[in-house]
């Protein structure tokens, strides 16, 4: 993959609906028409992540089709929906085993052979914290699991659930909210746990390129202890599992990506662990709730933090960034992560302008494409494939004070490659900006800068040269200039 790769999350299950609605046919993930992998490469991207291929938990799909949340969330967008077409939870994981209805392994393999031919490569998730409450392991070995045995547990009943033979088996969960109760609590302070789960990973590496890590700072010792102080006590791990993990993957296939969610400020832990990437979510809530100024002020993090970060404004866990950010800055909010160092990740069904989100269970995701914004990413994605956005030199540039204030809105940064330079300029506010801008040493071709999104030839006089551009920008909006260094 290129340095500051484009990755694409699919929601697999829902986006094969759409096919299979589209086409009047089912396809398995190998037969899915090739014009549709090549529109992708088209767009820039040099990775997909197939979201919710793994064996559907039967458990998981009972619990999910009446669980209120879920209902809810689905019957505000489709009040006439099929509760058919509510299925397993993606990280409810029964096996590390592609799904039957999607074709099972031979069908992955194929499209796998048939991706990494044409430059694409192929992620996977891989859910470290927990497997589903049907998991064959649940009743072949429960030990895997925090449990206390057949004897009820002391404190937070209401956490745990009862196998076959009796034994309390926690369900999954984050320390911040609920358990989730379609799926059952691993216990990594069990040597054998982790050897299990590492054979797991060691599967799945064999089957793509790299893999998303669901809730990744779970399965840190700290975490997992202050998570499950009451049934684990105090004693620590020698070593971190994914410290461990890492190691015997890449001893095998070096190459492996690894890419981490986490959150709550350990992410220049996790990425000291060896993952290539962490999820930047303080960037996501800056664009989102906060202005430029603390936005660039995030953006002055040490340079491998950055190249190590993955930027998105979308993805399965959050709003549509349509509905999060309103159409006009969520436009601009993505213009910012496609043009910065590190990872940027893009949302499948975001690209097509999905007005809002629906609850990952639910595959009938039917919306209209918005052709505007579809549009608006086609060439968003365009322009950030250029060289200069994966090879180049990054620095974020200052803009100055016309007559007001309003260029503390406007947020600017530089690459240089060769003899090529590329400057991004976004109004991140949502009235008009001014603001002055140096440029020096821009010795254009032809004595001229272009601009990309309108595609205009601007002069470039000696004066703009000594004294700066002068840019009026509308609300949310974004320019990117190309010149010669």
């Amino acid at each position: 993959m290129r340095t500051n790769p484009h990755i694409l999350e699919i929601n697999t299950r829902a986006w094969m609906k759409r096919l299979e609605r589209r086409h009047g046919q089912k396809f398995t993930l190998d037969q899915i028409p090739d014009n549709y992998w090549t529109e992708i490469k088209a767009l820039g991207f040099d990775a997909v992540w197939l979201m919710g291929v793994w064996k559907h938990s039967p458990k998981a799909t009972e619990i999910a089709r009446t669980h209120p949340d879920v209902v809810e969330a689905v019957r505000k967008i489709e009040p006439n929906f099929d509760p058919q077409d509510i299925v397993a939870s993606p990280y409810a994981i029964m096996e590390y085993v592609v799904d039957d209805s999607l074709g099972g392994p031979e069908s992955l393999k194929k499209l796998r052979a048939k991706l990494n031919g044409i430059g694409i490569a192929v992620f996977l998730d891989f859910v470290g914290n927990h497997t589903a409450i049907d998991a064959p392991t649940v009743e072949t070995d429960p030990d895997l699991y925090i449990n206390t045995g057949t004897a009820q547990p002391h404190v937070h009943a209401d956490w745990f659930f009862t196998n076959k033979a009796g034994v309390h088996i926690a369900h999954g969960r984050d320390p911040y909210f609920a358990p989730w109760t379609d799926t059952a609590q691993l216990n990594y302070f069990n040597p054998k746990t982790r050897r299990f789960m590492l054979d797991n990973l060691l599967r799945v590496a064999e089957q793509c390129d790299g893999v998303r890590c669901d809730m990744a700072m779970l399965s840190l010792n700290k975490v997992h202890r202050d998570t499950w102080r009451d049934f684990l006590g105090n004693d620590l791990p020698k070593e971190e599992f994914w410290t461990q993990a890492l190691k015997e993957v890449r001893d095998i296939h070096p190459e492996f990506t690894f890419i981490a969610e986490v959150y709550w400020g350990l992410e220049w832990e996790i990425q000291e662990m060896g993952f290539d990437y962490t999820y930047d979510k303080v960037l996501y809530d800056r664009l989102r709730f906060s202005n430029s100024e603390n936005i660039k002020a995030h953006l002055g993090a040490e340079h491998l933090f950055q190249m190590r970060s993955i930027r998105f404004t979308s993805n399965h866990d959050e709003e549509e960034s349509l509905k999060a950010f309103g159409k006009e800055k969520s436009l601009a909010a993505s213009t910012i992560i496609a043009t910065l160092p590190g990872a940027r990740m893009f949302y499948l069904f975001q690209l097509l302008g999905r007005p809002a989100r629906l609850p990952i269970q639910y595959v009938k995701d039917w919306f209209t494409v918005d052709k505007e914004v579809a549009t608006y990413y086609a060439r968003l994605l365009t322009i950030a494939s250029a060289p200069e956005f994966h090879g180049g030199q990054w620095s974020l540039k200052e803009v100055r004070a016309l007559n007001d204030d309003s260029y503390r809105n406007v947020l600017a940064w530089q690459w240089k490659q060769r003899n090529t330079g590329k400057m991004v300029v976004i109004n991140y506010s949502n009235q008009p900006s001014r603001c002055c801008l140096a440029m020096k040493g821009s010795e254009a071709l032809n004595g001229s800068v272009r601009e990309e999104f309108s595609k205009q030839q601007i002069e470039v006089t000696p004066q703009m040269r000594a004294e700066g551009f002068t840019l009026e920008l509308k609300p949310y909006e974004s320019k990117i200039f190309t010149f010669s260094l």
